[in-house]
């Protein structure tokens, strides 16, 4: 497509697709908090608890990158 292979349009979609994806839950966790007056505290406990599995997602990748130099 476009002169694209299927793996490129991977790569594509998986690096930039999921990390739109990533910042797109950050900002619900932050209008979360607000409409909740969840408070400063209240805000950092939510990003803790729901911003977990997104750190974890994005530490996966460093660690790869830095294991092996390579990030598939």
């Amino acid at each position: 497509m476009f002169g694209y292979t299927e793996e490129q349009i991977a790569w594509f979609g998986l690096t930039f697709g999921v990390s739109a994806f990533m910042l797109y839950m950050v900002f619900i966790i932050l209008q979360l908090a607000r409409e909740s007056k969840a408070g400063k505290f209240g805000t950092f406990v939510l990003l803790l608890g729901l911003g977990v599995g997104l750190v974890g997602f994005a530490a996966k990748g460093l660690i790869k990158f830095f294991i092996s130099g390579i990030v598939e």
